[in-house]
């Protein structure tokens, strides 16, 4: 497994550590990882409609990323790298966990996809990309500048970044945080509320690093409807950044 670790870290190790020990479940949608299961499939409907959209694609292409390089940061054991591979994309998932960057490796070989899989930080990953993917990881990096930094640095001209995070709000210490520990509806020390960034401050972090944020959209859950996309950004929102 090719290793990606550099001295200029943006990821705690201890974070790192804590995700490693989710590798051998993370595909279980029952297992501890269940919550990005259940978010997976909206995240993949939102980032589907950015890239039709972006790229002035077919709508009813199977495959509307042939011919493109994506790079999903924080890629855990490739929930997101695998659907991006079946969209047509040359994918390459970085994981700060070795142990998740193994499993991700294992399971793709066994789905038949070719993906690149590197344990590490981000800095020490060459190329750019067409599409890079950055979900539920900025809240868990200790250098935000720099690690968004290194997110443009990786973006190719006329690429599109896609970035999701918790909101820095009562309710998301109250239910992403609290009740979702206690529920064990995610792992125990998963989150830390003081961590998470608000739209304007991540709109801020990307204009520092020369991109141009879109309009976010809230994830939000409701009993009727589950997971789905919303103009609520209370607790979790997804957006899309492009070179200003």
């Amino acid at each position: 497994m090719p290793d990606a670790t550099v001295a200029n870290a943006t990821i705690r190790p201890e974070e790192a550590a804590h995700f490693a020990a989710l590798a051998k479940d993370w595909w279980d949608p029952r297992g501890r990882s269940a919550m990005l299961h259940r978010l997976n499939p909206v995240r993949l409907g939102f980032i589907r409609e950015a890239i039709d959209l972006h790229w002035g694609g077919d709508i009813e292409s199977l495959r509307p990323l042939a011919g493109k390089a994506a790079l999903d940061v924080g890629c855990g054991a490739g929930l997101l790298c695998e659907p991006l591979a079946r969209l047509g994309a040359a994918v390459t998932g970085v994981d700060a966990a070795p142990a998740n960057a193994v499993a991700a490796a294992r399971h793709a070989q066994g789905s038949g996809l070719a993906i690149t899989y590197l344990a590490g930080e981000l800095a020490a990953v060459d190329g750019r990309f067409d599409l890079v993917t950055c979900l539920e990881v900025l809240e868990h990096v200790a250098d935000k500048p720099g690690f968004v930094a290194e997110l443009a640095r990786h973006l190719a001209p006329g690429g599109l970044l896609v970035v999701s995070t918790p909101n820095r709000t009562d309710a998301s210490r109250l239910l992403l945080v609290g009740a979702a520990e206690a529920l064990g509806a995610v792992p125990e020390g998963t989150h830390h509320w003081d961590d998470f960034a608000t739209p304007e401050e991540l709109r801020e972090l990307l204009a520092g690093a020369g991109l141009a944020m879109g309009a976010p959209r809230g994830i939000t859950w409701s009993p009727l409807g589950g997971m789905h996309l919303s103009s609520d950004l209370t607790l979790n929102y997804i957006v899309t950044a492009t070179r200003a």
